[in-house]
């Protein structure tokens, strides 16, 4: 029984939260608990001496801050919607619960755990200066209250449960030893935060209407290509460093949550669309992986 659900619990989350997108708004809240969950027993096959960075993540970074600017700038001159929702997809940070999957895929947790948080940090500091060139002119946000956002929100998710996972490890390693021999409460809790995510994309696109239906299909066709080819270059590249799994993880699965955050702050806000149908793309992509990591 455990086997069938390790294998098709992640597209029965995405149906049922397609299915039941209203009744699950009021679970939004969770997402962020539900995140530090994962990745503090995630964190808890981790130490500290394994947390390095490498020319493997600074190569990781380029790609992401270089190709978001080249894919804006080609894309502009036939839609600044367009272009926009495109460069968000690759602008943002890693996902904090990348790890999660990356455990589970049989990857390095350390190396995918440090590029979430050089990346995260990253945009904190690069995305709102970037984005008030191209976006908004009217934005009157400042720097440092997009710094201080962007920090409140994602870093205590990504490092307070690390911290603690330590601290357990030195103070009480017995109850420790059995949080780690049970990383399957991680993909259930995954799974959890999954039906509810897709259900607050689903409610999203509800809201839209049909106004903009045509953009919306090629936004959603763009998100699609640049979620795929995030994943293939991500796996690519980290092959060269022994890293397969963690660099796929790394560059193709995204935080779309603060992806949403900085478009809708900076941008049109249709083009938040893009990070939106790209929570669906990733998990279809994470959801094939692990489904064939398990067969």
């Amino acid at each position: 029984m455990q086997k069938y659900l390790e294998k098709y619990l992640l597209p029965i989350a995405m149906v049922a939260g397609i299915a039941f997108h209203r009744q699950l708004a009021v679970f939004s809240p969770a997402i962020p608990y539900l995140l530090a969950m994962m990745l503090f027993i995630t964190y808890c096959r981790v130490r500290w001496s394994d947390i390095r960075f490498s020319k493997f993540h600074y190569i990781l970074l380029a790609i992401q801050y270089v190709g978001s600017a080249i894919i804006y700038l080609a894309l502009r001159p036939f839609n600044e919607t367009l272009a926009q929702a495109a460069m968000i997809c690759m602008l943002t940070a890693t996902a904090t619960s990348a790890p999660v999957v990356t455990g589970i895929l049989g990857g390095s947790i350390a190396a995918t755990a440090a590029y979430a948080i050089i990346s995260n940090l990253s945009v904190a500091l690069i995305a709102p200066l970037f984005l008030s060139l191209v976006g908004k002119s009217d934005n009157t946000i400042s720097l440092a209250a997009s710094f201080w956002h962007i920090f409140r929100s994602v870093i205590p998710i990504l490092v307070l449960p690390f911290l603690l996972a330590l601290l357990l490890r030195k103070t009480t390693p017995r109850i420790h030893k059995k949080i780690q021999s049970a990383q399957i409460v991680s993909f259930y809790l995954w799974a959890i935060a999954l039906t509810i995510v897709i259900g607050n994309i689903t409610s999203y696109v509800h809201m839209q209407g049909s106004a903009h239906y045509r953009i919306e299909i090629i936004i959603a066709t763009v998100s699609l290509v640049i979620c795929l080819l995030q994943f293939y270059f991500g796996r690519k590249i980290g092959r060269h460093f022994g890293q397969t799994v963690a660099g796929g993880q790394s560059l193709g699965q995204k935080n779309t949550v603060l992806a949403i955050w900085l478009t809708q702050t900076y941008l049109n806000p249709l083009a938040t669309l893009g990070p939106g149908m790209y929570v669906l793309w990733q998990n279809l992509v994470n959801s094939w992986q692990i489904w064939r990591e398990k067969r």
